[in-house]
């Protein structure tokens, strides 16, 4: 235990709600709870792995006193990365796109980043690799700079395989059948499929994903959603522990997010409208007896202009019908998942690091990641 004293707003990192939905699901249905992680001192579940990458960083001798850290981020990652750049004192540049919601940007500014909108689209219609390449550059040519690199570092997953799993294991006592959570860089599940897969090896790993990425494979095409999705299958994600995904649409994604907030009183952010559908699809699937777990990646106030507001909805051409519980499990009830229909299959696009020209520092990183999960195997076995 850390004395009050000698801690710092980042020793509040974790240890976020774990808790049950009562309105919402049937007697049909298996037992429905929430991990949510707005309780992290920058509001969301990016704190984990930022803490943990800048930790490791400083540690190597990566990032030094007076360094800067550079990053591409729609939104919490950067506002993770910028908070701990207060903290430490380090100079924050980060890369946003027009995804990247008004409150979001506020947030970025009032901790001090330098930001920087990147408005190029990739050849999927997402921002994502613009983005990426641009930090990138920045890297290479700013003295004394550190790239975290949330879309290749598998210190990303690390985070959560070294700590969440452990915490989310024992708010469920040992029990837990399925865990939902949305997939976009991919450190959060692939980190705790990796931890339940040898700590919980019957749960069941559910993907939440958005109607046009391609994590999973298809056929990409733009969407509205943010924090969720990506063009490829990222680094982070071994397919292989993931039993099934759903794709959701950003229409029943922000109509689940408002459904949540007036039937439980959760107001969520936007990619846990996604989770929260395939969570309920799941525990619709599993019956009464089973434990469902839905991971909920941030709070509802930072898109309080977007999925929030019927007039951005109505400038985005999406018209809601009227929000109710019928109407959220009706959304639930159309869900199909991947993996059953057609093996999750996963998008692997020829030559993308090099073409992004992903820093060597993080594929130095990444071997020290591997070789600490090849020794905890090799330990397992012994």
């Amino acid at each position: 235990m850390i004395r009050a004293a000698e801690a710092t707003v980042l020793d509040a990192i974790g240890a976020t709600p774990l808790f049950g939905v009562r309105r919402i699901t049937g007697p049909g249905d298996a037992e429905l709870l929430l991990k949510w992680e707005r309780t992290n001192p920058g509001g969301s579940v990016k704190d984990r792995p930022a803490r943990h990458i800048v930790d490791v960083a400083e540690r190597l001798g990566r990032l030094r006193p007076g360094g800067t850290i550079i990053e591409s981020s729609s939104g919490n990652f950067g506002i993770s990365l910028a908070m701990i750049g207060a903290a430490r004192g380090y100079r924050v540049i980060i890369l946003i796109d027009p995804k990247t919601t008004p409150a979001n940007r506020r947030v970025l500014e009032a901790f001090g980043a330098d930001i920087i909108t990147v408005t190029e689209q990739d050849d999927t219609g997402s921002y994502h690799k613009t983005r990426i390449a641009l930090a990138n550059d920045l890297a290479r040519r700013i003295p004394g700079s550190f790239r975290p690199d949330q879309c290749f570092s598998l210190l990303n997953s690390h985070a959560h395989y070294l700590r969440t799993g452990a915490e989310l294991l024992a708010g469920c006592e040992g029990r837990l059948d399925a865990l939902v959570g949305a997939v976009s860089t991919g450190g959060q599940l692939g980190g705790l499929s990796r931890y339940l897969r040898r700590h919980s090896p019957v749960t069941r790993i559910v993907g939440a994903d958005a109607t046009g990425s391609t994590v999973f494979g298809g056929t990409s095409r733009a969407y509205l959603v943010p924090g969720v999705g990506l063009g490829w299958t990222p680094a982070n994600l071994d397919l292989d522990l993931i039993d099934a995904a759903y794709q959701v649409s950003s229409a029943d994604t922000f109509y689940a997010c408002r459904a949540l907030a007036r039937s439980e009183g959760v107001l969520a952010g936007a990619s846990s409208g996604a989770v929260l559908l395939a969570g309920l699809r799941e525990a619709e699937r599993l019956g009464p007896g089973a434990r469902v777990v839905c991971l909920l990646a941030d709070g509802g106030d930072r898109y309080l202009d977007t999925v929030y507001d019927d007039g951005w909805l109505a400038a985005h051409d999406i018209v809601l019908d009227e929000v109710n519980v019928a109407g959220l499990r009706r959304r639930a009830g159309r869900l199909h998942p991947i993996g059953e229909e057609r093996p999750l299959t996963p998008t692997v696009v020829a030559g993308l690091e090099q073409r992004l020209r992903v820093p060597s520092s993080t594929h130095q990183l990444n071997d020290l990641v591997q070789r600490d999960w090849a020794a905890e195997t090799l330990a397992e076995t012994s």
